[in-house]
């Protein structure tokens, strides 16, 4: 189920960690998000991956229930909200990730980005849909 703009000719779902890493530090995972706010490429977001950055923005950083409420708001706002219908179990060693696997197939994402490292990157694809960095999204495809 899709229930945001439909427009922009690139479909990219992004790892928690490129929101965490745009909200705290920048870089090319903010101007991955503000692409996305701008309609140049089109955000999806699952409501599995708005909890965990609410989660991790409350217990990593402290942050207080209004200010994790605006930035999920803004999420929202500017992201398709896409709700997986099935589960996949690709990734064993943190089952959370496997969420960004099922919106990005869900949502028949053209790419995923991530930072993670470890878990998600070295997929390298996943049912066709490319795993990049968000430095490598960023030099092919941002302005």
């Amino acid at each position: 189920m899709n229930t945001g703009k439909i427009n922009p000719s690139v479909r990219v779902v992004l790892d928690t960690n490129v929101y965490i890493s745009a909200i705290l530090f920048g870089g090319n995972a903010e101007a991955i998000t503000l692409a996305g706010k701008e309609g140049e490429i089109e955000i999806l977001v699952s409501p599995h991956i708005l909890t965990e950055i609410a989660d991790i923005l409350k217990k990593k950083f402290q942050w207080s229930q209004w200010q994790i409420t605006e930035v999920i708001e803004d999420i929202r706002e500017t992201a398709a909200v896409i709700i997986p219908p099935k589960t996949v179990r690709i990734i064993k060693a943190d089952r959370a990730d496997n969420r960004i696997l099922e919106c990005a197939f869900e949502g028949k994402a053209d790419y995923i980005v991530s930072g993670d490292k470890k878990h998600i990157q070295p997929i390298k694809k996943f049912r066709g849909i490319p795993v990049l960095s968000p430095a490598q999204f960023a030099i092919s495809f941002l302005k």
